[in-house]
C-alpha cells in the first residue's frame, strides 16, 4: 500500500498562500498565456483524493467556475454541518482526528491524498503526516497574509526530489520528506 500525503500549493517570496486581506489575485502576477498548469495536472493524475479545510472549500465553491476536481474531495471542519446540496456527491465532510480522517478515507480505497488549504496543511505538518510538497513560488513579495507555515513541535527534513523553472520566473521546488 502507498499511502502518501502530498502539498501542491504556490506561495510568495516572504512565504505567504494569500494576501492580507485574505486575497489569492496575486498569484496570477506571471502572465500566463498559454495557460502553462505548471504540473498540476501530472500532480493531480497521482492523487486518489483531497483533503481540504472549510475555508478552502468554501473560497472553490465561491469562484464563478464549474468544479474542478475530478476526485472526490473530502472536508475536514467542526462548524460545517453539511455539504451543500451543489456539491453533495463531489465532497464528503469529515470529522475527527487527522489520524481518525485519514483512517475512514483509507478506509474507503484512498491512499494518495492532495492536502490543501494553508491550516489544513499546517496540522498536518505539526503531526508529521506530510510525506511530499511541491512549493511553487510566485516572484512577488506580500509583505504579510496567511503564511503557509508556522512553528512544528519537531524539525522536519525534506530532500529535493527536483526544480522546475516555469515562464522564465516561477520556481518549483518538489520536495519528499526524510525519515
Amino acid at each position: 500500500m502507498d499511502r502518501k500525503n502530498k502539498v501542491f500549493i504556490a506561495t510568495s517570496l516572504d512565504g505567504y498562500i494569500a494576501d492580507k486581506n485574505g486575497g489569492i489575485d496575486w498569484l496570477h502576477s506571471i502572465p500566463n498565456p498559454d495557460n502553462n498548469d505548471m504540473g498540476y495536472l501530472k500532480f493531480s493524475n497521482g492523487i486518489d483524493a483531497l483533503v481540504m479545510g472549510r475555508t478552502t472549500f468554501e473560497t472553490v465553491i465561491s469562484f464563478d467556475v464549474p468544479w474542478p476536481y475530478t476526485k472526490p474531495v473530502f472536508v475536514l471542519s467542526n462548524k460545517l454541518k453539511e455539504i451543500p446540496k451543489s456539491h453533495k456527491d463531489k465532497a464528503f465532510l469529515v470529522k475527527g482526528t487527522l489520524i481518525e480522517i485519514l483512517e475512514q478515507i483509507h478506509g474507503r480505497g484512498y491512499d494518495r491524498l492532495y492536502i490543501d488549504g494553508g491550516t489544513t496543511i499546517r496540522n498536518f505538518l505539526k503531526e508529521d503526516l506530510i510525506d511530499e510538497m511541491v512549493l511553487t513560488t510566485i516572484p512577488i513579495l506580500l509583505g504579510g497574509g496567511s503564511s503557509l507555515f508556522t512553528e512544528l513541535p519537531n524539525e522536519q527534513k525534506y530532500e529535493l526530489i527536483e526544480t522546475k523553472t516555469y515562464l522564465n520566473q516561477i520556481i518549483q521546488n518538489h520536495f519528499k520528506r526524510k525519515r
